[in-house]
C-alpha cells in the first residue's frame, strides 16, 4: 500500500462493512462470480489491517434504484450515525445505490464520521473535496448508467412488441412454441374448457349465468400450479373471475395486445413505491395487432362480448338488461312510464313477487313510481307467447330438445376429457410406484398415496359422468324407437 492508501489507527479501530448486493433473484442465482468478488473484500479489509469486519448481505435479489426497501442498506446507515463504522467497502458504486438520494446521503454521513470508501482498487476519504468530488461523480454515472440501461431494453421490448414478436405471458389455452410460435394449447381438455364459456355466453348473455350454467355442470377450470409459467395446472371448480378474465381478454379473439395496463409511482416515506397493472383504457393501448393469431373468437364477437358486458354491468337507461334468473318473466325488459328506469323485480313469501320502481325511494326518500304485482302480467305474457309459438310447437319442441342435447354432449365430451386426464394421471403415479423400491418406504409410502389420490379423482369423474351418459343413451334410443 502507498502512503494515500494508509488508514489512521482512529479508522482502523472501527469495524469494516462490507456491502454486499445483486440486483435481482436470477443475478443471485447465475452470477456467482460477481457474488465471489464482493465476498472477497473481506480479505481486502483485513489486508487494510481492519481488525473487525462486518458482511451486510441482506439485500442481494434487491434493486438499488431507489423504490424498492433495504433493510441491508438501512442497517449500514444506521452503523454509520452511531459512529461504529470505520470503512464501507464495495465492489463499485452501483452496489451502493442508483439513485441521488442514497448515495448522496451515504457520502454526507461518511464524511461526518470520518469513515472512509473503499473499492478494488482506491480508498476515497469523503472529508477531502476531490474525492468527494468523484465519489459524486461515480454516484451519478451510476444512476445514469442504470437508466440508460432501462431505457435501451424498454425501447427494445417496444420495438418487439410492435412486430408481435416480444413473447410475453399467454393466458390459458395458449403456449409459446420454440419452433411454430404461438398457438393453441396442444391439451385439448384446456381447449374446450375456453371454448365452452364463449359458447355458453352466446347462449346465455350474461357472465354470471355462465358461471351458474357451468357450476351446475359441475365443470372445472385450470388454474396454474406453477406460477407465472403456466405450464402445469390445477384444475379446480369453476370461479366468475375465470369467467370474465377469458371473455374481457382479447387475446383470445386473436390480438396481440402490449401496453394494456401501466405503472404508478407514489411517495411514501420519503421513498418512491411504483405499483403496477392499473389498466388504461383501449384507446392507450401501445400495440394492438388483430388476426396475430389464430383465435378461439374474431374481433367483431369480442367486440359484442364487451358491450354485452358493459350493459350488464350498469344498465344505462335504452341497453338491454341480461337475465339473472328468478321466478319473473319480464326482468330487464319493463321500464318505468313516469322516469324511464328500469323496473326491479321485488320477491315476498313463497310465490309472491312484484315489479316496482322504488329508485327515487332509495336515492331521494320520495314514493315509488309504481309497484304492481307481476302474477297478471306473466300469466298473460305466458299465453301470448304460447298462442304464438302454437302453430310451430312441434318445431319448437325440437329445437329445445337439439338445443338440450347439444348442452348435454358438450358437457359429456368435457367430462370424457377430464376422465382421460385422471386415468392418465392414475396410470403416470402407478408406474411410479412400481419402479420405485418396496423398501424404500420413505418414498414408496408417499408414492402409494398419490396413486390413490388418483384413483379416487378417477372414480370421481366416473360417476360425474354417468348421467350425462345415461341422458345421451336414453335420447338415442327414444330416436330408435321414433
Amino acid at each position: 500500500m502507498t502512503g494515500a492508501d494508509l488508514l489512521p489507527a482512529t479508522v482502523l479501530k472501527r469495524k469494516a462493512v462490507v456491502y454486499v448486493r445483486q440486483s435481482t433473484q436470477t443475478q443471485v442465482q447465475t452470477n456467482l462470480e460477481s457474488q465471489r468478488r464482493q465476498y472477497d473484500l473481506v480479505d481486502e479489509a483485513r489486508r487494510r489491517g481492519f481488525r473487525d469486519v462486518e458482511v451486510i448481505d441482506d439485500d442481494l435479489g434487491r434493486s438499488a434504484s431507489g423504490t424498492m426497501a433495504r433493510p441491508g442498506f438501512d442497517r449500514l446507515v444506521a452503523w454509520l450515525c452511531a459512529g461504529d463504522v470505520g470503512a464501507v467497502l464495495c465492489f463499485d458504486a452501483s452496489r451502493l445505490a442508483r439513485n441521488g438520494r442514497d448515495w448522496h446521503h451515504l457520502l454526507e454521513l461518511c464524511g461526518l464520521v470520518g469513515a472512509r470508501v473503499i473499492d478494488l482498487d482506491v480508498v476515497y476519504d469523503p472529508c477531502r473535496p476531490n474525492d468527494r468530488l468523484l465519489l459524486g461523480m461515480e454516484g451519478s454515472i451510476s444512476e445514469c448508467e442504470l437508466g440508460v440501461l432501462r431505457a435501451r431494453m424498454y425501447d427494445a421490448a417496444r420495438s418487439k412488441a410492435r412486430r408481435g414478436e416480444l413473447r410475453i405471458s399467454v393466458p390459458v389455452g395458449y403456449v409459446w412454441d420454440r419452433e411454430m410460435g404461438l398457438g393453441f394449447d396442444p391439451d385439448m381438455r384446456l381447449q374446450e374448457a375456453v371454448r365452452l364459456i364463449f359458447a355458453r355466453f352466446r347462449e346465455l348473455g350474461g357472465a354470471r349465468q355462465v358461471l351458474l350454467s357451468l357450476a351446475e355442470d359441475q365443470l372445472h377450470f385450470p388454474r396454474p400450479s406453477d406460477g407465472k409459467r403456466v405450464i402445469a395446472f390445477d384444475w379446480t371448480p369453476i370461479r366468475y373471475r375465470n369467467v370474465i378474465s377469458v371473455l374481457k381478454n382479447p387475446f383470445y379473439a386473436g390480438a396481440y395486445i402490449y401496453g394494456k395496463s401501466e405503472h404508478r409511482t407514489a411517495i411514501v416515506n420519503g421513498r418512491a413505491q411504483k405499483t403496477y397493472g392499473h389498466g388504461k383504457p383501449f384507446d392507450e393501448w401501445e400495440v394492438v395487432l388483430k388476426d396475430h393469431h389464430e383465435g378461439y373468437i374474431d374481433w367483431a364477437e369480442f367486440e359484442r362480448n364487451q358491450k354485452q358486458l358493459a350493459a350488464n354491468a350498469y344498465g344505462r337507461v335504452g341497453e338491454v338488461k341480461s337475465g339473472r334468473g328468478g321466478q319473473a318473466l319480464l326482468v330487464g325488459l319493463l321500464r318505468c312510464a313516469r322516469c324511464g328506469r328500469r323496473l326491479k323485480v321485488a320477491y315476498y313469501g313463497r310465490k309472491g313477487r312484484a315489479y316496482r320502481c322504488d329508485n327515487p325511494n332509495l336515492m331521494l326518500a320520495a314514493a315509488r313510481c309504481l309497484t304492481f304485482g307481476s302474477s297478471r302480467v306473466d300469466t298473460v305474457l305466458a299465453r301470448e307467447l304460447l298462442r304464438a309459438v302454437e302453430p310451430i310447437a312441434v318445431e319448437a319442441a325440437m329445437a329445445a330438445e337439439r338445443l338440450r342435447m347439444e348442452r348435454v354432449n358438450e358437457r359429456r365430451h368435457i367430462l370424457e376429457l377430464d376422465l382421460q386426464k385422471a386415468r392418465y394421471e392414475a396410470s403416470l403415479a402407478e408406474r411410479r410406484y412400481a419402479a420405485c423400491d418396496p423398501d424404500n418406504r420413505l418414498i414408496a409410502a408417499q408414492l402409494e398415496k398419490s396413486w390413490e389420490t388418483a384413483l379416487r379423482q378417477v372414480e370421481a369423474c366416473q360417476a360425474r359422468l354417468e348421467p350425462a351418459r345415461d341422458i345421451t343413451q336414453s335420447a338415442n334410443g327414444a330416436d330408435f324407437l321414433g
